[in-house]
């Protein structure tokens, strides 16, 4: 451990951590392998919370309940990202003046590569798995994680020369001496209403991952991505500055400074906020010092986060795109604005639609070249939307439909804006029997 992170721990002995889970489950562990000796107790206000029985003897536990008693004799309070900072019991412990932290907040304290992270409301995870993988691409060790997938205490168990860390608005709040080489806010929508008093608030939560930032990556579309704090930004957008695209023969291309990259349609992702979700990872490896040009390979067969707008087949010039992960209606928006279609869109939508409105769907499906099937217990509700709809009882019956009528440059995608209950254990599930059925079809066109 650093002396920096020694310094940081200086005086405290009795540490609380506040909710359990994978998150709190790897902040126990981290602090049972520090070298002082803490006494550490768990509170978890849940009844039978995941990760209990994970729990070491030695480590104090009480569930269902807060325990006040214990956070007030605490010399340092972790708590989880769902324990909004404005809970009672938490601001009881403020008011005593102990310190409350989260668990971004431990591993900024001992972190010793340099670290880029990413917020925003929405393409964050994707931004972060692409920056991670263009990195790991020219050889460099990485840890990825944060608010997707490992949590960030437990990438410090490895040597690695880059961290890329996906934070959200709930981590950011108890995060207050994280230094970046460089941070990016990718947009700003409504999200989280019931945590924060308005928009204000939840913008305030991510502007504090410029605090000790080094640059500043933001959205020349979304002036709530700008840093209130004076640090160099780089730009990324849909024109030709800074990182932006650039029309060259009738061809789009990812440019930095109007100079060519790669062109568009190289890429396996598709979509336009892929566009935006390529240019702002470029913009990221190269504030650390990656030659962009390196690259490029990588970043044409970066096929997506499973799920979410992921390329799963590519057979004669047909390509087979999984978004199950689009369980509402703005998902499903967000995949079919600024598609680029050479042929047909095949769109499967259906499932539980929760009571939504889907009427606005509608305009833009009208824009598109565009064939609609609809299945699942809700696929009535789409069959106003579009003069080709067409009504299946399920998306196996749909995709054998539409495996007879598909040809080159065509599209078919799954973005159903439908939760997957009525048929699927899950959204996954879903995605996975997508997958299955469009291997097999694709390999069955000739």
């Amino acid at each position: 451990m650093s002396h920096s992170a020694l310094d940081k721990w200086q005086n405290i002995e009795k540490v609380v951590v506040v909710g359990l889970g994978v998150t709190g489950l790897s902040v126990v562990n981290y602090l049972q392998n520090l070298p002082q000796d803490l006494s550490i107790k768990v509170i978890d206000t849940r009844t039978q919370p995941p990760g209990q029985e994970s729990l070491r003897s030695d480590v104090d536990f009480h569930s269902g309940s807060w325990r006040t008693d214990w956070l007030l004799d605490a010399d340092l309070i972790v708590t989880n990202p769902g324990i909004a900072l404005a809970t009672p019991e938490i601001q009881q412990a403020l008011a005593q003046g102990i310190q409350v932290v989260g668990d971004i907040e431990l591993f900024a304290w001992a972190a010793n590569a340099p670290v880029v992270a990413i917020t925003g409301s929405n393409g964050k995870s994707t931004v972060t798995d692409l920056t991670g993988v263009l990195a790991k691409s020219v050889g460099l060790n990485v840890g990825v994680g944060g608010n997707i997938g490992v949590p960030a205490l437990d990438l410090l168990a490895d040597d690695v020369d880059l961290y890329v860390l996906e934070l959200s608005s709930f981590q950011l709040e108890t995060t207050s001496s994280l230094h970046l080489a460089a941070a990016a806010y990718l947009n700003l929508s409504e999200d989280h209403m019931d945590r924060y008093q308005g928009m204000e608030d939840y913008a305030a939560a991510k502007q504090r991952i410029f605090m000790h930032a080094d640059k500043a990556i933001v959205n020349r579309d979304d002036r709530f991505t700008y840093p209130n704090n004076d640090i160099p930004t780089v730009s990324f957008g849909f024109d030709e500055q800074e990182f932006g695209v650039v029309w060259l023969e009738a061809q789009e291309y990812l440019a930095k400074q109007g100079q060519p990259l790669v062109a568009v349609e190289e890429l396996s992702l598709v979509g336009r906020h892929n566009v935006a979700n390529s240019l702002v990872a470029l913009a990221l490896l190269e504030s650390v010092g990656v030659e962009l040009t390196a690259v490029i390979p990588a970043l044409k067969t970066y096929t997506g986060l499973t799920h979410r707008c992921q390329l799963v087949a590519d057979n004669h010039g047909i390509k087979w795109i999984n978004d199950s992960k689009a369980t509402n209606l703005a998902s499903t928006f967000a995949a079919l604005s600024g598609l680029q279609l050479t042929g047909k869109l095949h769109l499967l939508v259906g499932g539980v639609g929760k009571g939504a409105d889907f009427s606005s769907l509608a305009p833009v499906l009208n824009s598109l070249n565009v064939a609609l099937y609809c299945f699942g217990q809700d696929g009535d509700e789409f069959m106003p939307l579009h003069a080709s709809a067409l009504r299946f009882e399920t998306m196996e019956q749909a995709m054998a439909d539409i495996s007879t009528k598909v040809k080159q440059g065509d599209l078919v995608m799954l973005s159903p804006a439908c939760a997957s209950l009525d048929q699927f254990k899950n959204f996954m599930a879903r995605g996975d029997e997508f997958t299955r059925l469009a291997h097999y079809y694709a390999n069955q066109i000739e």
